[in-house]
């Protein structure tokens, strides 16, 4: 039997994390405060990393929650707190912070 065919150990549930973009045009906006303010807001099992550009410079500061897959747009540093409780302790992402070029809705 090869190696790689030997049993994989169970697989370990992915981290969550949160990028919060700190490119040219997010930091403009105010994403480095936004970063501090999820810093300050410590979470087990939760990291927090600073990243490069998201491809969403136009609504930025953007806040990507993975493996959520959760987009959120123009964050101030007064909405981490709501985006920490709602969603990642009661996970119920933050909707009216979804940034609607990827989070699509019909009504």
């Amino acid at each position: 039997m090869l190696e790689s065919e030997a049993k994989k150990p169970e697989s370990q549930p992915e981290v969550r994390c949160i990028l919060v973009c700190q490119h040219q045009s997010c930091l403009r906006n105010g994403s480095a405060a936004v970063l501090a303010a999820f810093e300050a807001h410590p979470i087990s099992g939760v990291k927090v990393e600073a990243s490069g550009c998201l491809g969403q410079c136009n609504t930025g500061p953007t806040v990507r929650v993975t493996p959520d897959e959760i987009w959120y747009c123009r964050v101030k540093p007064s909405d981490v707190p709501l985006i920490v409780e709602q969603h990642l302790l009661g996970g119920k992402p933050v909707k009216a912070l979804f940034n609607p070029r990827i989070h699509l809705y019909y009504s």
